[in-house]
């Protein structure tokens, strides 16, 4: 995907996010102080979690859009993976504050006061935020995003855990036992989990992690396209953020051909790639006897 498409998805996507969370807080919050749930105001307060999660990832799309300067050459592409770190430890921070409250619900259980608002907006919030996995999911694996992937992550966790509200207040309703607080627990660590994963896979990009090995046969592949080229070796991948990947290569052509004629052959798979891929591909000439 171009960089400036990726910057307007990205930026428009993460608004949309804002919106919605900013939504399900003031419909949670509504409904857990009117019936006296502290599982649906947790939730609530989660939400407002996930907006400022879609708030940081917006603005990481926005940081990553920067063209390059003197500064950074290579452009601003990583601030989309510190975007994607940022929401992954919001996602910590959220189950465990899920948790928190889940063990205090427990030793300390509040009396529930069940209304049609209260179970309304907790099964709106379930479809609303099913939706928003698929949708940011897709987008994630479209854009190779790991700030959407985040994102994508969240709103399942989030789904699950009002799932959890909304099925202990109906075993409240139908026998008056009350779970809200083992609920919450136990979904807090299925968060807590998935957060941790999502901060590894975005700290590994930031440190520099090895192309995926689909990547290097491709990159190979095309460049050994042309009858030209007798062999590829030494191919390293610079990643510097989403569509800004720097590729250097030594490339074997026949040391008897004319060098202007070679110059141009490399010039022109290097225009391939850019164009078609967004990678900067630099070839270094290796002369070999043709067999």
């Amino acid at each position: 995907m171009h960089p400036g498409v990726r910057h307007q998805v990205g930026s428009s996507a993460s608004r949309l996010g804002v919106g919605i969370n900013l939504l399900l807080v003031a419909l949670k919050l509504a409904a857990g102080v009117l019936s006296g749930s502290v599982s649906a105001v947790a939730d609530g307060l989660n939400n407002l979690m996930d907006a400022a999660a879609s708030i940081i990832t917006w603005a990481g799309f926005k940081m990553a859009a920067k063209k390059a300067d003197a500064e950074h050459p290579f452009g601003h592409g990583r601030y989309e993976y510190l975007a994607g770190l940022g929401a992954a430890v919001l996602i910590m921070v959220v189950g465990v504050e899920l948790a928190r409250s889940g063990v205090g619900e427990i030793l300390r259980p509040t009396p529930l006061k069940l209304s049609p608002l209260l179970f309304g907006v907790l099964g709106l919030s379930i479809l609303v935020k099913a939706w928003m996995a698929y949708y940011y999911g897709r987008l994630g694996r479209r854009m190779g995003s790991s700030a959407f992937k985040a994102v994508a992550a969240d709103s399942r966790n989030d789904a699950l855990a009002t799932g959890a509200v909304l099925l202990s207040a109906l075993l409240f309703r139908w026998t008056g036992l009350q779970l809200d607080g083992w609920a919450a627990v136990i979904v807090a660590l299925f968060i807590v989990h998935s957060g941790w994963g999502l901060v590894k896979e975005t700290v590994s990009q930031l440190v520099g992690e090895a192309p995926a090995p689909e990547l290097v046969d491709y990159i190979s592949e095309k460049i050994g396209r042309h009858h030209q080229v007798l062999g590829i070796h030494d191919l390293i991948v610079h990643d510097y953020g989403p569509g800004r990947r720097y590729v250097s290569a030594h490339v074997e052509m026949p040391g008897d051909e004319d060098p202007l004629v070679t110059h141009e052959i490399i010039d022109s798979i290097e225009r391939r790639f850019l164009e078609e891929d967004h990678i900067h591909l630099i070839i270094h000439y290796d002369p070999v006897p043709r067999e």
